[in-house]
């Protein structure tokens, strides 16, 4: 799967500017007044002396506290290892500073798996003379230690759990308590499926992890795993009404059946473990979205499996009186 990473960055920080600045740079953070954040149009560059141009991924216009004129902090993700990429910094910051006569926060953002220690500086000069020293700031993503960002509720920090420095046989709890995180940020659902869509860029669980994420969420708290798989089944529903033609109310009606008696079925699995084939083939078999709407009102109420299925069969009996 080839995945944009310039455009999935782009977007993050872009939403989540302050939010971003704070959890990786507090020092800056606290220095920026982000009551004036514009973000720039991407500026290209034209390298003469090889013929290349270059582009200026994230540019944002702002100004300091207490301070008169306007700051610009460039933003550089980086997906792939590139030789002499300080240099490339300084050639950015050079040209920027150039056009905009300002200070410039330059940062990049080193977002390959590999853990590598890469340099913040370019220097230039002689032996004896020091003419440049030039530095920006640097975040690794593969050198952060996950766990240590959990507890907040940054949702930069959420998404970004997804390229951090976890082992594979983490990868399930990793989700999880990215999932956990959503639950606390109440975030819109635009925002909230925006976070989704780039943690499962990067992180995307096969069958059997989702399995065992399933038995995970029922050792959870019962209330902060029914909104976990509420949130979940609702970006699944959206992704298969905006799959669906315009006016073709059937269709529309038939997704929405579909999204409901998954979220029923999973939470059965996640609450009570494996549900019992013949309750699973009784929700299949439902066909009136009202009854799965009543059973949803009252399913999250059962305490074991039993009350469960007294609901589902209940609200099915109920309609055939």
């Amino acid at each position: 799967m080839n995945i944009d990473h310039d455009r999935l960055f782009k977007e993050l920080i872009e939403t989540f500017f302050a939010e971003f600045m704070q959890a990786f740079f507090p020092r800056a953070y606290e220095a920026i007044d982000f009551t004036h954040v514009r973000f720039l149009q991407q500026e290209v560059f034209t390298d003469v002396t090889v013929g290349e141009k270059h582009e200026v991924d994230i540019l944002v216009e702002t100004r300091l506290k207490g301070e008169e004129g306007l700051i610009m902090v460039h933003i550089e993700p980086q997906s792939y290892v590139q030789k002499e990429f300080n240099e490339r910094m300084f050639i950015y910051f050079s040209r920027l500073y150039e056009q905009h006569r300002c200070k410039i926060l330059p940062i990049a953002i080193f977002t390959y798996d590999q853990v590598r220690d890469e340099p913040d500086t370019f220097t230039t000069g002689f032996t004896f003379l020091d003419v440049l020293r030039f530095r920006f700031y640097k975040l690794e993503l593969k050198k952060l230690p996950w766990r240590e960002y959990i507890h907040s509720n940054n949702p930069v920090a959420a998404a970004l759990l997804s390229k951090m420095g976890f082992k594979d046989e983490e990868r399930v709890q990793v989700k999880l308590e990215f999932l956990r995180m959503l639950t606390r940020l109440k975030l819109d659902p635009a925002r909230m499926e925006m976070l989704a869509g780039f943690f499962e860029s990067y992180l995307k669980l096969s069958q059997e992890e989702e399995e065992r994420l399933n038995c995970e969420l029922g050792r959870i708290d019962k209330k902060e795993a029914e909104t976990i798989v509420q949130i979940t089944t609702s970006w699944h529903e959206r992704g298969r009404m905006e799959g669906l033609k315009e006016g073709r109310m059937e269709g529309l009606k038939e997704g929405r059946m579909e999204a409901k008696k998954e979220t029923i079925l999973k939470y059965l699995s996640r609450r009570f473990g494996d549900q019992p084939a013949d309750l699973e083939e009784k929700v299949q078999k439902i066909s009136d979205l009202q009854i799965l709407d009543r059973i949803l009102d009252e399913l999250f109420t059962a305490g074991t499996i039993e009350e469960a299925r007294a609901v589902i069969l209940g609200k099915i009996a109920g309609n055939l009186q």
